[in-house]
């Protein structure tokens, strides 16, 4: 799949790390450091547009190594990129931990997966068809 994508940034274009990756890297793209304190949020420029084909978003997802290491996670997770949205990718960090946290010109801060999806076409009704589980919500299937 092609994508076009324009790259204001200081970095080089993502890229997937294997032939089996799901997602690419973003980088930070900051004139000076940004520093989190704890509970602390900030949205962090990438200095990357994209153009998404109509039916694709792209999901921005925490790093993993970011959020067991030092408890920096991406707040709206997965956050959301539609198609017609042409403006800058924004990732808006979060510093879980008990410890400040700096973030560098260049430093991967989350993940980008493209991903297909649909749009539902409603049908109104006042009946729905009854299924094992019913209306068994959180906690519902329990241990066993």
């Amino acid at each position: 799949m092609e994508i076009r994508i324009k790259n204001l940034s200081r970095h080089p274009l993502p890229e997937y790390a294997t032939v089996a990756s799901a997602g690419v890297d973003l980088r930070a793209n900051i004139d000076e450091p940004v520093t989190l304190q704890p509970m602390q949020r900030r949205l962090v420029p990438t200095g990357l547009f994209i153009e998404l084909p109509v039916g694709y978003e792209a999901q921005i997802r925490p790093r993993s190594g970011m959020a067991l290491k030092h408890g920096i996670t991406v707040l709206n997770t997965p956050g959301t990129i539609d198609a017609d949205y042409r403006g800058e990718i924004g990732v808006i960090l979060i510093n879980l931990s008990d410890q400040a946290f700096t973030i560098q010109d260049g430093d991967r801060i989350c993940q980008m997966v493209i991903a297909k999806h649909e749009q539902a076409q409603w049908t109104e009704t006042n009946q729905l068809n009854e299924t094992e589980r019913g209306d068994g919500g959180f906690g519902h299937s329990g241990k066993k």
